[in-house]
């Protein structure tokens, strides 16, 4: 089973796309609020090697990007594959 997460805030417009194109496919993730859990923020930048901006989505421990990466790999046919592995 695929696992994802995303770093994410609340008030975060992109989260909220991220996550909405995650539930169309019927993808469940786990959600890390930087906001409620301030220490997650370093993690979050230690493992997007250096991505300070929300959302930081991870698929399967690798690294994808944000909102508009997680998008384009959907456009490009690449996401699907992805999420099935």
């Amino acid at each position: 089973m695929v696992k994802v997460e995303i770093y994410t805030s609340p008030i975060c417009g992109y989260c909220h796309a991220a996550k909405r194109l995650l539930g169309q496919k019927g993808i469940s993730y786990e959600e890390i609020d930087v906001v409620a859990n301030p220490d997650k923020r370093a993690e979050m930048m230690a493992r997007a090697r250096g991505g300070r901006t929300v959302p930081q989505i991870f698929i399967n421990g690798t690294h994808i990007g944000g909102c508009d990466e997680l998008y384009a790999l959907d456009s490009a046919g690449k996401l699907d594959p992805l999420l099935a592995a």
